[in-house]
């Protein structure tokens, strides 16, 4: 079984139509992740090691797809937010681990959405390039 390190996954029990958990969805997005869907601004610094870099709002926009629920963003320094989902009492953060053991504060952070985050171009395709290679993955998955 594999060890788990992204924030929220003790509780991350919630599933949705295919009877996935957010553990599963880490599961599957650990083998799409790479350079091509990190953030331009932080490909750079993207490796294998820390494959979540730079994956956070297209991740939890997947994951908004799947379970429901909203969106969120924790403040950075620099002026960006790093985005995690809330659905019901469930909060998970799948790309929490690109930030080692630095502890992020989740409380009280303001709602994400697609319309703004989308307006760049180039994250609606990574968006979409990440979104078709998971549910190629679970089709895959599911033919088994």
């Amino acid at each position: 079984m594999a060890e788990y390190k992204f924030y929220g996954r003790e509780g991350a029990d919630i599933k949705e139509k295919h009877g996935l958990t957010p553990r599963d969805c880490y599961d599957l997005l650990s083998g799409i992740w790479c350079a091509d869907t990190c953030a331009p601004r932080m490909r750079s610094r993207w490796s294998p090691e820390n494959k979540t870099l730079g994956q956070c709002s297209i991740t939890a926009f997947l994951m908004q797809d799947l379970f429901g629920g909203k969106v969120y963003g924790v403040p950075l320094e620099d002026g960006n937010f790093h985005c995690f989902n809330v659905v019901g009492d469930c909060t998970f953060d799948l790309t929490s681990e690109q930030f080692a053991d630095a502890k992020l504060d989740y409380a009280d952070c303001p709602e994400q959405l697609r319309e703004v985050h989308f307006k760049k171009e180039e994250k609606r395709q990574r968006y979409e390039y990440l979104k078709s290679r998971f549910f190629e993955l679970l089709e895959k998955r599911c033919s088994r």
